[in-house]
């Protein structure tokens, strides 16, 4: 069992960040993909059944969002060059099997972490959520900015262990292990059924 604390659903937010289908293609194909899906269907479920907070991060770009991007920024300067990743484009919409329902947060991102270009921190504060359980693609990217941003702003954080993913499994690992425990509980989708659940 788990030696996180407890989760109150009222106070609770799952970010499911950048599961989107442009992105989940960096990842290896066959069962892992559909396996992560899978458990991210199940954690979704489970945040909605016991009254938690959904929040959706998905990136996506505009023509505007494109010209100011510095030629400098090592990460979005080549989509911003190559006119990828508009955000009208279907390969950047939520994946299907992860569709939001009404109630839930949606923002729309042009930068790594969730916060930084959005306003989901006010939307989150709106509702009264103090914490986050994150989840998303990459590990490197989305999850490691966010998670820096969220512990900044003193959310207590909890990492989905089996509802992260990143191309880069020695990354990956690391930041699990060595970075992102020092910021937040770390738990998979099995705890944090029991951590919605214990009184």
């Amino acid at each position: 069992m788990s030696t996180a604390p407890a989760l109150d659903p009222a106070h609770t937010a799952l970010l499911v960040m950048d599961y989107q289908p442009a992105i989940l293609a960096a990842l290896a194909e066959g069962g892992d993909r559909e396996a992560l899906l899978g458990r991210m269907e199940g954690a979704i479920a489970d945040v909605r059944a016991n009254g938690g907070t959904v929040a959706y991060v998905r990136v996506g770009f505009t023509e505007a969002d494109w010209d100011t991007i510095p030629a400098g920024n090592k990460s979005f300067a080549p989509l911003a060059q190559h006119r990828v990743m508009h955000h009208e484009d279907p390969a950047t919409a939520i994946h299907e099997r992860l569709a939001p329902q009404d109630g839930d947060i949606i923002v729309r991102k042009t930068r790594h972490g969730g916060m930084s270009t959005t306003d989901l921190d006010q939307q989150l504060r709106e509702r009264g959520i103090t914490t986050l359980v994150v989840s998303g693609i990459s590990t490197s990217g989305a999850v490691l900015s966010t998670v820096m941003d969220a512990a900044d702003r003193d959310y207590q954080l909890y990492v989905l262990s089996d509802g992260v993913a990143d191309p880069d499994t020695e990354v990956h690992n690391v930041l699990l292990h060595r970075v992102f425990p020092s910021r937040a509980h770390i738990i998979d989708t099995t705890e944090l059924h029991a951590l919605l659940r214990a009184d």
